[in-house]
């Protein structure tokens, strides 16, 4: 990783609660609040200050519209829904370029743990611990929230360990 540890543990005090609020909202509601959209903005663009120097920082604003672009057109195309691609793009500035690599392996591990681990809830009695989410009862969909957050978690977390 690039992200240096001292960034990362900027970024997670302030990111952690607003992925949980992600991943629950999504899993419960199969919607991404616009609110913890912003918030995570919002964190960027002031921690991010503290965290990277201001070039830095200024350069990883770009990659809010150009993955929320991309984003744009999979939601067209219903590859993923509009929260999901609203997310993906306030998390993509916390991101360092050369880290690209690293995070779609970690997109791509939480993925899978994710729809594992929702598919199996859903047919254990964990899913009585919460039996009103919607998630439970979309049979095709699969709420994205809760992987994209815990990829953001995953990055940061082995940044600020040194991995």
């Amino acid at each position: 990783m690039l992200l240096s540890e001292t960034q990362a543990f900027w970024f997670l005090p302030f990111v952690l609660p607003i992925c949980v609020w992600v991943a629950w909202s999504d899993l419960a509601t199969m919607k991404i609040p616009n609110k913890a959209v912003l918030a995570l903005i919002a964190v960027f663009l002031v921690v991010g200050l503290i965290a990277f120097p201001f070039q830095v920082w200024l350069w990883q604003i770009p990659h809010f519209f150009v993955v929320l672009a991309i984003g744009f057109v999979l939601s067209i195309a219903g590859v993923m829904g509009a929260g999901d691609a609203k997310f993906a793009a306030a998390a993509a500035p916390f991101i360092l370029l050369p880290d690209t690599t690293n995070i779609i392996a970690i997109l791509g591990i939480s993925a899978l743990f994710g729809f594992i681990s929702h598919r199996i809830a859903r047919e254990t009695p964990i899913r009585n611990l919460v039996p009103h989410w919607e998630s439970w009862e979309r049979k095709k969909d699969f709420p994205m929230g809760y992987p994209l957050a815990l990829t953001l978690l995953v990055y940061l977390i082995l940044a600020a360990t040194g991995y």
